[in-house]
């Protein structure tokens, strides 16, 4: 299991406020899975390649083609408010 104070600090760093029933659920979590990372430490693993997926990814992409899809009217058609070309929202307050 982690100390509190380890559990705490990854808290605060998380942004995470913990109940004191937390602290000690999340301490065993993360005590298991280090346990975990541990054992798979021990696993021979000369020879074989690191991945970052089980299986191997392709990016498909398509040809980028300019279309023209929507007019003026269509693009604002559902616009709630708009004012001239431009969709008019509320102002944002900081």
């Amino acid at each position: 299991m982690i100390d509190r104070d380890t559990i705490l600090h990854i808290a605060r760093l998380s942004r995470l406020q913990l109940s004191e029933q937390e602290l000690q659920s999340f301490g065993q979590n993360l005590g298991d899975i280090l346990t975990y990372v541990e054992q798979l430490n021990e696993l021979d693993t000369t020879g074989i390649e690191p991945a970052s997926h089980a299986l191997p990814i392709f990016n498909v992409v398509r040809p980028d083609m300019v279309e023209h899809t929507l007019d003026e009217a269509g693009v604002f058609a559902n616009a709630p408010d708009r004012e001239d070309d431009f969709f008019r929202v509320p102002r944002m307050h900081g």
